[in-house]
């Protein structure tokens, strides 16, 4: 599969024989089996399959949460396997926002805190990470509730809050895994147009892991996994 198309821009994920291997007990387990996959800048994709099918897993590696047990990965056309930690890390601070079912916010800070800490991370300016914090809540209409903390917020402002966390130094890969999990169906679909908002304006890859068929229905290419394998892969 590899080509020269991924150092123009075109495609911005190339996953070469990709496996991820666990072992528990006795037993191995592949829970990523040997992909293939090449991910285009801007594509809006839904991941889905069965529970257990590696869903989870192969969204981490793409993540540069995990690293593969075999395979190559190129991110926007640099190989990643063998990069140290420090590396990766820069790639996900830099290029990738990640929002979670369990929102994974920061319970003693505030929702403007949430927001701000990857812009601290960053070593950006304390005037500049204001503002740009301030632009983003009032962006997911939030602005009234950025000195409250996460307990004090529904579960739809939490995962908002999470996505403007994820947005907050314009990423170029959005991955968002079980996006609606923990919310209910009214504020699971104003969480899912937004980030469908997020990609339309900013133009980001949009990936969505989720065991919701309406959710995943609305991406414009769908891919199933089975068994830690590709069972499909339809587009629009």
């Amino acid at each position: 599969m590899a080509g020269d198309d991924d150092a123009d821009g075109a495609t911005m994920i190339r996953l070469a024989g990709i496996t991820r291997t666990f072992r528990l007990g006795d037993s191995v387990v592949n829970a990523v089996d040997d992909v293939d996959l090449d991910i285009g800048a801007g594509e809006y994709i839904s991941i889905m399959g069965p529970s257990g099918s590696g869903k989870s897993t192969l969204l981490n590696l793409i993540a540069l949460l995990d690293r593969p047990s075999a395979g190559t990965y190129r991110f926007e056309g640099r190989e990643v396997v063998g990069l140290d930690d420090d590396a990766l890390a820069a790639i996900r601070r830099e290029s990738i926002g990640f929002v979670f079912q369990s929102f994974h916010l920061i319970p003693r800070l505030t929702a403007a805190g949430n927001v701000e800490l990857p812009l601290t991370l960053s070593g950006v300016a304390p005037a500049t990470r204001h503002a740009r914090v301030a632009e983003m809540l009032a962006a997911m209409d939030l602005a009234d509730r950025a000195d409250h903390r996460p307990a004090e917020l529904s579960g739809g402002q939490r995962q908002r809050v999470a996505i403007a966390r994820a947005m907050i130094t314009a990423p170029r890969l959005l991955l968002a895994d079980e996006p609606t999990g923990n919310l209910d169906s009214h504020s699971g679909m104003q969480v899912v147009e937004l980030l469908e908002g997020v990609r339309r304006e900013q133009g980001v890859t949009l990936i969505v892991v989720t065991h919701d068929a309406d959710l995943g229905r609305r991406a414009q290419r769908r891919i199933r996994l089975v068994d830690g394998r590709i069972d499909a892969d339809v587009s629009d």
